[in-house]
């Protein structure tokens, strides 16, 4: 259990934590020289009898300059313990504290009034009469109160005990805990001797181990993304509730020594996270409320000092909509609960389920927290119904509904790679009527619903196509996506696709698709010609043959030759690979061979360059291009950057006949 104390300067925090614990939590000689505390500090409590256990302590400052410190600690505590000077009474900081601590939605704590050396009975009352009527309208309304003196001892020994009753009602961790939820939010990075760098901070979910290999969020660069690409870094040793481990824990103080990565590479603000869900994002999707004691609204507009984990950044507010549900709204009042979008200035780690706290944007007050719901907000279109709907989907508190609804309310589609890793967790099992697409690391969704009215609107596109073009076989497979689903995910599209053409909806011969009563029939005149293609277009090879060659050969006008090659390959018995240039099947069927070639003897598994592929081939670089870029059309390949990559998929080309 991670316990953190709040309160105004001078009203005992470090001195309560000390009589608690033993341990002094100002460590520096600034802190010891003015008697305030200016950085997190951290003591630890034994569990008598569990010698594993320990109740862990962060000690946060108190001073107005140092609140950004408080909310970095007072982020991912368990319990808080709101502390109040009897001789002082509730001051500014003690507000605002309160304020941090009810919008991150702690609501386990007692109520600490402290100094009472220094006050008699009427005071103390007066004090703890105060402090009842401030805590009334918040989630630590009801609290237990107890009355100390650190100097004395009197109430440490009752205050210890109730603390370590409540380590004791906790539940017990996990007895599998999911090392790909790892996350720990950085707060403080130093280097030791032996060790090398380490980062210190509060596990937030999951499990490491020594030896496990985590990713820093966020990363170098702007924007929102996933972290694929980014550097592993190595877990050399761990210390958990100031102890030695091979394993932290949810819930934890940790400190993670780190091999291969200097002290300046790793920022408090960052976090370590399991590599299946690192991520960074410069805009959150929140359900937020509005301070009841603000004394004006929260417009759209308004710039504030975003706080999420032990990281702070300047962002802007754009409110989407009020708890009402009204899109129109642009601001909240104070009190009031909405959906609102944060634009940060730089990226951050956010992942859906964590708590955010703003400032105004002079840091002098605590304005508003709430919760995020996507820390993949979209730029546009953010307050569409079908946006909203997305939202109230990421609202729900199960797993499964919640991808349910999201799926429900996503006609596109949903990228559950991405999804699983701003949840923070796996993908639940899905319905077996769920479009599912798999490509390379990806994993897209499709709900039934939506997968359906899909295949409607190809079934559709390819009747009025069949009927303004009666002479053609049907429109290839990249033009039909166009038609009917332009920005459905092409591993979807390929996918229902297939499920089309399995249940016998449609059919697919070469390129191109159509239904199955329909077919295009040759002429006397293209039969004819067909028989003097056929050794032309042998002979030609891997370079292909053009139109305007083939017509001088076969001593045939150019139009009529065209006319019939295009016949030819919308029936599937040729393949057009650039404007009047022509290969046979079993010529592109070798084609495909030596990509498939190329992409098992590659570097990468799968990759295929122009240049592997020119010399497996013996063509020119300008031909190999061409053909590569045919098959990325036609769904062997795809286009990474400046390689091709075989899909998964790329059997179907080896299909007799087939080429899609």
């Amino acid at each position: 259990m991670i316990i953190g104390t709040a309160g105004h300067i001078d009203h005992g925090k470090t001195t309560l934590v000390r009589a608690l614990t033993g341990v002094d939590t100002d460590r520096l000689p600034e802190e010891k020289a003015r008697g305030i505390s200016i950085e997190l500090g951290y003591a630890f409590l034994d569990v008598p009898g569990q010698p594993e256990a320990r109740v862990g302590f962060i000690d946060v400052p108190g001073h107005e300059r140092l609140v950004h410190t408080m909310l970095a600690g007072a982020t991912g505590i368990d319990l808080a313990l709101l502390l109040v000077a009897a001789d002082d009474g509730v001051m500014p900081q003690t507000r605002e504290h309160l304020a941090v601590l009810s919008l991150l939605g702690i609501a386990r704590g007692a109520l600490v009034i402290t100094k009472c050396d220094r006050a008699d009975a009427a005071r103390i009352a007066q004090v703890q009469a105060e402090v009842f009527s401030l805590l009334a309208p918040t989630p630590l309304a009801g609290t237990p109160v107890f009355e100390v003196s650190a100097v004395s001892g009197d109430g440490v020994d009752a205050l210890r005990c109730w603390l370590l009753q409540q380590q004791a009602a906790l539940p017990g961790v996990a007895q599998a805990p999911a090392p790909d939820a790892f996350r720990l939010a950085v707060d403080r990075v130093f280097t030791l001797g032996g060790a090398g760098t380490v980062a210190t901070g509060t596990v937030f979910a999951g499990a490491v181990r020594v030896g496990d290999e985590l990713v820093l969020a966020p990363a170098a660069g702007s924007g929102a993304r996933l972290l694929d690409d980014a550097p592993r870094l190595r877990v050399r040793s761990l210390h958990a509730q100031n102890r030695q481990v091979d394993q932290a824990l949810a819930g934890q103080r940790c400190a993670v020594a780190l091999a291969g990565i200097a002290k300046e590479a790793v920022q408090r603000g960052q976090w370590l996270c399991a590599p299946a869900l690192a991520l960074q994002t410069d805009r959150l999707d929140v359900r937020l409320t509005l301070w009841h004691d603000e004394s004006r609204a929260l417009r759209s507009g308004a710039s504030v000092h975003v706080h999420i984990g032990s990281a702070q950044a300047m962002g802007t507010v754009a409110v989407l909509a009020a708890a009402d549900g009204n899109a129109a709204a642009d601001q909240l009042a104070p009190g009031q609960s909405g959906l609102v979008q944060l634009v940060l200035r730089t990226p951050v780690g956010a992942w859906a389920g964590d708590r955010v706290v703003l400032r105004d944007a002079a840091a002098s007050r605590t304005l508003a927290g709430g919760v995020v719901l996507d820390p993949f907000a979209p730029a546009r279109y953010r307050r569409t119904p079908q946006r909203l709907a997305e939202l109230a989907a990421a609202a729900l508190p199960e797993p499964a509904s919640r991808l349910l609804a999201w799926l429900d309310a996503c006609p596109l589609g949903l990228d559950l790679k991405r999804h699983a890793a701003a949840q923070a967790s796996p993908v639940p099992p899905l319905p077996v009527d769920v479009l599912q697409a798999r490509e390379g690391s990806g994993h897209w969704a499709l709900a039934a619903r939506h997968g359906q009215a899909v295949e409607q609107a190809v079934l559709a596109g390819l009747q009025a196509f069949h009927a303004s073009h009666p002479e053609e076989m049907g429109p290839d497979a990249a033009r039909l996506r166009r038609l009917a689903a332009p920005r459905l995910h092409e591993a979807l599209w390929r996918a229902l696709l297939d499920r089309l053409r399995s249940s016998g909806q449609v059919q697919v011969k070469g390129a191109f698709v159509h239904l199955p009563e329909h077919g295009v029939r040759l002429t006397a005149v293209d039969e004819r010609l067909a028989q003097k293609l056929g050794p032309l277009l042998d002979a030609a090879g891997f370079e292909g043959a053009w139109v305007r060659d083939l017509a001088r050969d076969m001593k045939e006008s150019e139009p009529l030759t065209r006319v019939t090659m295009a016949r030819l390959a919308q029936g599937g018995e040729l393949h057009q690979v650039v404007r009047d240039l022509y290969y046979p099947v079993p010529t592109v069927q070798r084609l495909v061979a030596l990509a498939s070639q190329v992409g098992a003897q590659a570097a990468e598994p799968g990759q295929v360059t122009a240049a592997a592929f020119r010399d497996a081939t013996g063509l020119g670089r300008k031909r190999a291009i061409q053909i590569l870029e045919y098959f990325d059309r036609i769904g062997l390949l795809r286009r990474v950057g400046d390689v091709h990559k075989l899909r998964a998929d790329s059997a179907l080309l080896t299909e007799p006949g087939s080429a899609a």
